[in-house]
């Protein structure tokens, strides 16, 4: 067995590593530069950065933006898409719903296959799974020899009621892969998103075909890399789900990663949330390219069944995670007599003007080293010393468009990043009926802590955490998860039609074939579990809310009905604002999620302080337009029990945290850093 546990988050600007030796019980967390061109690269000096050789590693898990950067980037594989004839048109028709009402230039979402790459292949199966035409091989033949032609290198296959019947996509990617062999990826609908709604479950089939090649080949390479520095055990992959698995079952499933980058911290939130006892946090994660929020209700990731990216439809489970462009490298620029900071980011090369890598442009970075919130020495853990003249000359030059002194530029960047990062909050909050009063703020990544306060006094939030290793906290939830594996059934029964025999019976099944999988993972017996839930809606309505199921519900007795009806209506309150319990209610699918431990370290206690003072200095730093005397300290220098006020920076390695005035300070027994607003301010 190895000694260390240890997670990657690759970011768009760091890569972050934590890692957990098993012996000492401590942890531990670094930052390397992210390399754009070979993510792999990013990964093996950071991994290198925290141990000596890879042979001493007992678990490794790590959050992959390689498919996500291909599909934002528009630079995935060339997709064909085979859909039922007569019906091939149902990926462009697409929605009708005009989901930007005033905007006179509004388009629908451009799909990743154009027209002319969409086939429209005979045979038909019912809604009942009949098959009521026979598929036309001939036609699929064809198809082959059009891929090979046309030079795509993947097929998307979406067949009408396939999720009830999957022999025509299963026979298809047969026929493909014997005409193409290995040189074609064959991506199968009822795969990739086993639900109903033909153009959901199309669109995900294509986003796998099209981001697939790119996750497997850069996962075959890592796992390559490892494999020759002398890792012995299997590489793990977070997924969208907030779950994990080996990057052997993430190359059958690559979809299943697209967002894994970022659902670390919504992880580390619910664990957080269950050390502190704080059940509902809101998570703010600002790194050097976007801002990300996601929440933790009642201890739990908010997740959902179904995901949307530029407008794309994807049928998985995921964590309920809103970005916007707002990071440490997001360039501030002028705009019709306005300011405007982001979405375009600097990136790591070349990065704010302040990296000396050639940057010019104003960033949230350099803006914050203008004010004297970032300690140009100590960036990054030292890695890096930060050019102050550089950032200076790059927010006059914005000041002068402004007819502004630098320091008050550098301020209104600041002021116009907060202002959007808060309006991303309350997207994902107050718009679907959650005060964000109710919940306390965790601000993590590597620019979070240092922005979160002013979030805060914005919303009206009373209390800020900001946890150990903020700017590795993703990389840290990644070691708290377990493996997970998400089964659907589809399952449309009205209330009163419903054998409840007959449900449980089925979610029996999908649990058994849940619980095997998890033995091909590599999971033992005593160290697996299955939850589940129904998707449920009125009767005649078209979406649906997914209800859990409880302990309570097996096997499915007499007062299920009342129950589930019951929780429905609670849910449907909370998220619409109204509900109509006694209504018929019809049940759509059932879902069944297989979990298996894998471990996790345990909580580490932070030692408490011996005397009520602490090593510190105080430095000018510019709040409110005046330059006033703050207190900074080292995070390795707070203890529980120690307590100071703002105005005050903390400096650590992955993060620096700005405590304005008017805020208090303190340090729980987990060494998270408490900050609230002070009595009468």
């Amino acid at each position: 067995m190895g000694r260390y546990r240890v997670a990657m988050d690759i970011g768009g600007t760091f890569t972050d590593v934590v890692t957990y030796d098993q012996q000492s019980g401590a942890f531990a967390a670094t930052k390397a530069s992210t390399t754009p061109g070979d993510l792999s690269e990013g990964v093996l000096a950071g991994l290198d950065a925290v141990v000596d050789e890879p042979s001493g590693i007992d678990f490794l898990v790590h959050g992959t933006t390689q498919g996500l950067n291909a599909f934002l980037e528009r630079r995935g594989v060339p997709v064909l898409l085979l859909g039922t004839a007569g019906i091939e048109d149902t990926y462009h028709i697409a929605r009708g719903p005009r989901t930007r009402l005033y905007d006179l230039h509004y388009r629908k979402p451009t799909p990743l296959v154009p027209r002319r790459d969409v086939l429209g292949i005979g045979g038909r199966i019912a809604a009942d799974g009949t098959e009521l035409t026979p598929l036309d091989e001939d036609a699929v033949r064809a198809a082959a020899q059009k891929a090979r032609a046309g030079g795509h290198g993947a097929i998307a296959v979406a067949f009408l009621f396939s999720y009830k019947n999957p022999a025509h996509e299963l026979r298809a990617r047969e026929i493909l892969q014997d005409e193409l062999g290995d040189d074609v990826t064959v991506s199968v609908s009822h795969e990739a998103a086993k639900e109903w709604r033909e153009y959901e479950r199309t669109s995900s089939a294509v986003v796998e075909a099209y981001t697939g090649p790119i996750v497997r080949n850069y996962l075959l390479d890592l796992e390559g890399r490892l494999d020759a520095r002398g890792l012995r055990v299997p590489l793990h992959v977070m997924q969208s789900s907030g779950g994990i698995l080996t990057a052997e079952s993430a190359r059958r499933r690559p979809l299943q990663t697209l967002l894994s980058g970022p659902v670390g911290g919504a992880i580390a939130g619910a664990e957080l949330s269950r050390q502190t006892g704080r059940p509902h946090l809101i998570g703010i994660d600002m790194g050097g390219t976007s801002f990300d929020v996601s929440l933790i209700v009642d201890g739990e990731p908010d997740v959902s069944a179904e995901a949307q990216l530029e407008g794309l439809p994807m049928l998985m489970s995921v964590v309920n995670i809103h970005t916007v462009g707002a990071g440490g490298g997001s360039v501030a620029w002028a705009e019709a007599g306005g300011l405007r900071v982001g979405p375009r980011s600097a990136g790591a090369r070349p990065g704010p003007a302040c990296y000396g890598r050639g940057g010019t442009e104003p960033t949230v970075t350099d803006a914050n080293l203008v004010l004297g919130r970032i300690d140009p020495q100590g960036f990054a853990g030292g890695q890096m010393t930060l050019d102050v003249q550089a950032a200076e000359k790059a927010v006059d030059g914005l000041a002068e468009v402004f007819g502004m002194t630098t320091t008050s530029m550098a301020e209104g960047i600041c002021d116009v990043a907060n202002s959007k990062m808060a309006q991303a909050i309350r997207t994902i909050t107050v718009s679907r009926g959650i005060e964000p009063r109710d919940s306390a703020l965790v601000a993590f990544g590597g620019a979070g802590p240092m922005h979160a306060v002013f979030l805060a006094r914005e919303l009206g939030i009373a209390e800020t955490v900001v946890p150990r290793f903020p700017g590795a906290f993703s990389a840290w939830g990644m070691l708290q998860t377990q493996i997970r594996q998400d089964y659907t059934e589809p399952y449309f029964y009205l209330d009163q039609d419903l054998d409840t025999a007959d449900m449980a019976a089925t979610l029996a099944r999908l649990e058994k074939d849940g619980l095997d999988g998890l033995d091909r993972e590599g999971v033992a017996g005593d160290a697996r579990h299955a939850s589940h839930a129904v998707d449920i809606r009125y009767a005649a309505q078209e979406y649906t809310l997914t209800v859990p199921l409880t302990g309570a519900d097996e096997p499915l007795g007499e007062t299920f009905l009342a129950d589930v009806a019951q929780r429905f209506a609670d849910l449907h309150k909370s998220r619409y604002g109204h509900a109509n319990l006694g209504a018929p209610i019809e049940f759509v699918a059932l879902r069944t999620a297989a979990f298996g431990d894998l471990g996790r370290p345990d909580p580490q206690k932070w030692p408490s302080a011996d005397k009520p003072d602490f090593a510190h200095e105080i430095r000018t730093v510019v709040f409110d337009g005046e330059a006033q005397d703050t207190l900074v300290a080292r995070r390795d220098d707070l203890f529980v029990g120690h307590t100071f006020d703002g105005p005050a920076v903390v400096v650590e390695d992955t993060a620096t945290t700005v405590v304005p005035p008017g805020y208090a300070v303190s340090v729980d027994d987990i060494g998270s850093l408490i900050i609230s607003r002070k009595d009468g301010q």
